[in-house]
């Protein structure tokens, strides 16, 4: 193998969104993440929306605009 050409393998800090941090290795020192394991819902079991626009409030209100409909007409 050549000498000089491969990246420094480092411990790393990996910082979530939901406040969790752990340590692992990579090529950088610390890594930013949204979703880790602990805040997941595969592994969690939770349902979680994970929304920066909005679009899920929007799309729940015109879904219950639509029961009302349906329920009006029953």
């Amino acid at each position: 193998m050549k000498k000089k050409i491969h990246p420094k393998y480092m411990t790393a800090k990996v910082h979530c969104a939901c406040g969790t941090e752990f340590e692992t290795r990579a090529t950088v020192d610390t890594i930013n993440v949204e979703i880790c394991s602990n805040c997941h819902p595969f592994y969690t079991g939770k349902q979680k929306f994970v929304d920066s626009e909005g679009r899920v409030e929007r799309f729940q209100k015109r879904f219950a605009k639509q029961l009302e409909a349906q329920r009006q007409q029953q």
